[in-house]
Parts: structure tokens; C-alpha cells; sequence
């Protein structure tokens, strides 16, 4: 089992726990497209903590690599990009098709999706394996995936109508990246 603490495995233990962000990343989505979204929300907060978990492990036992980081951005591109758009769109828009504009659900998503990915990118070219800064710079993505899930907590009030839920979307997207200072944990 040292190859759990073998910092040039690509299996070692920190990039183990990523890969069960993917895997609960991908289960979400399967959830989420047979309207199982309680089920679907579960794995989304399970791949969320292992977000949590996998940065712990690769400091602790100094596990952190080039590979990490990027294998850890592709996880959040997946859990908290990717499955919260999903998660709005089959639970907030598919059901009420055609009373949403359709270019503003696509502007929505797409816009949501392409500043979350430019997120994640600069924020790979910014960082160096293992370090930890002090603050981040613009809305992190696994707190802009929080975002949405308060968005549609409140949508499921009835206090949002569904074009809000998709022009809070896009507010998101954008604070995403902004210049807002949050603290690093």
C-alpha cells in the first residue's frame, strides 16, 4: 500500500479521493437525467467534501503534483460546473420548456460554464502545486456551485420565477471572475 503515499503516483491517495469527486460528479448527472435529484444532490455534496478532503491528504503527506492540480480542476470543472448547471436545468427549466426564452437559458449556461472554465484555468496558471494563498481572487468555483444550490433553494419556494434562477446564474458566472477577495479556508 505505499504506493497510496507515493507522491509520483498518479493513484496515490490524494488523487484517489479526486477521482471519487469524478465518480460522484458522474453518478450526479446520471441521477440528475432520471429526475432523481435528491439522489443527485447527495453525490454532488459527497463529491464536494472529497473537493475538501483530497487538498487535506496532498498537503498532510506532501502528495501534491502538477498532475493533482489538474486532475483537481478537471473535478470541479465536472461537480461544481458542470453538475450544478445540470442540477438547474432538469430541475428549474425542463420542466416548464418553452416558458423560459430559449437564448437566455443557452446564454445562461453557457456563460456560467465558459467563466467557470476561465476560473479554473487562471487560476491553474496562478498557482503552484502544494501552495496555499491566503485569499481567493473572484468566487471560487465550489462556493459558486453553493451558489446556485441556495439559488434553487429559494426557487423552490416560489419566491424565484425561472427567468431569476437563470439571471442569478449569470450574476454567479460573472463572480466567478470578479475581483471580489474571499479567504481561503
Amino acid at each position: 500500500m505505499n504506493f497510496l503515499y507515493e507522491k509520483d503516483n498518479h493513484f496515490n491517495l490524494a488523487n484517489l479521493v479526486t477521482f471519487a469527486n469524478i465518480a460522484c460528479g458522474v453518478l450526479a448527472i446520471y441521477f440528475l437525467t432520471h429526475t432523481s435529484f435528491f439522489i443527485a444532490a447527495l453525490f454532488a455534496w459527497i463529491g464536494g467534501a472529497c473537493d475538501i478532503i483530497d487538498g487535506k491528504i496532498a498537503r498532510k503527506y506532501s502528495l501534491s503534483t502538477e498532475f493533482g492540480v489538474q486532475l483537481d480542476s478537471f473535478a470541479d470543472f465536472l461537480s461544481f460546473v458542470i453538475v450544478p448547471c445540470m442540477f438547474i436545468y432538469f430541475a428549474v427549466i425542463d420542466p416548464i420548456q418553452g416558458e423560459v426564452s430559449i437564448f437566455l437559458t443557452a446564454f445562461a449556461f453557457i456563460y456560467y460554464v465558459i467563466s467557470a472554465l476561465r476560473r479554473l484555468i487562471q487560476f491553474n496558471i496562478n498557482s503552484d502545486a502544494g501552495e496555499v494563498a491566503k485569499h481567493f481572487t473572484g468566487v471560487p468555483t465550489p462556493l459558486g456551485a453553493i451558489l446556485l444550490w441556495l439559488v434553487y433553494l429559494v426557487w423552490l419556494t416560489g419566491i424565484l420565477s425561472s427567468t431569476v434562477v437563470l439571471v442569478l446564474t449569470i450574476i454567479i458566472g460573472f463572480l466567478l471572475n470578479s475581483k471580489i477577495k474571499i479567504p481561503h479556508p
